[in-house]
């Protein structure tokens, strides 16, 4: 399983460190421009309506052949939630929940 670091990939970019030719983030960007995956805003604001909580990771993968977005949000009452959408119709695939270790 492939798995791209957003949060790493912003955080280069906000800094203006250069990602190499080819990386994962050129992967995304070009699959994007092509119209294959959606934004991942569009995918945040779904996620913000159906699960309100703390954003705490995102990434983007390819599963069973297909890019899929994978979201980790922390709600009010300490469950983590781990959920995959279909990264090019933004359909919820899983939804997987577990308490948050203290």
């Amino acid at each position: 399983m492939k798995t791209i670091a957003l949060a790493i990939v912003l955080a280069s970019l906000l800094a203006g460190t250069p990602v190499a030719a080819d990386s994962d983030h050129d992967v995304a960007r070009r699959a994007l421009e092509a119209g294959q995956i959606l934004p991942l805003r569009d995918i945040l604001t779904r996620v913000g309506t159906a699960f309100p909580g703390q954003m705490i990771d995102t990434d983007l993968e390819t599963e069973g052949g297909r890019l899929v977005y994978e979201i980790k949000v922390l709600t009010s009452d300490g469950r983590v939630l781990k959920l995959l959408y279909d990264a090019r119709t933004g359909e919820m695939l899983k939804a997987r929940s577990r308490e948050r270790r203290p």
